[in-house]
């Protein structure tokens, strides 16, 4: 977060929030350990509270390839990423990924990216944190959370090409 963002969030927020520092350096190797990705998670879902209830963050862009963050405390819009595949690894929470079927309300927000309402026809399953779910370029999916549920998940997002 720059200081201009840290700045706002201060206005809005009322209080200062810096986030954790996990950036590795150019030319090493990439870790992020799961009490870093948790503590950062954390930040997210401070964010979140402030906007629709949803933010992630890329961690870093590789030339394939894409880490991200995502905390979510409600459901997210149906997906699909013609050109990119996601691997999620569930930190925390709990949440229903329902994929496949036929996304409502589709609509193009970029370059081989549709958003949706939601999903009629697809398959329903719980997600938990430890599990890992791998989802095809092409394939419609959607993060339905219910109640007071939260989620935290790493994002790995891969480019591939949808058959």
């Amino acid at each position: 977060m720059d200081k201009i963002s840290a700045e706002i969030f201060k206005g809005i927020a009322g209080e200062e929030i810096t986030p954790p520092r996990a950036r590795p350096a150019r030319n090493s190797v990439d870790h992020w350990t799961s009490a870093v990705l948790l503590e950062r998670a954390a930040y997210l879902r401070k964010l979140a509270r402030l906007s629709d209830g949803s933010a992630s963050e890329t961690l870093r862009e590789y030339p394939q390839h894409a880490a991200m963050l995502c905390f979510r405390s409600r459901s997210g819009e149906a997906e699909i990423h013609e050109k990119f595949a996601d691997l999620f690894i569930i930190l925390a929470g709990a949440a229903t990924l329902v994929t496949g079927g036929a996304v409502c309300g589709a609509r193009t927000i970029g370059p081989g990216e549709t958003r949706g309402d939601s999903i009629e026809g697809g398959a329903s399953q719980e997600l938990r944190a430890g599990e890992v779910v791998y989802i095809p370029a092409g394939t419609p999916h959607q993060m339905l959370l219910s109640g007071d549920k939260t989620i935290a998940y790493f994002i790995l997002k891969q480019q591939e090409t949808a058959e």
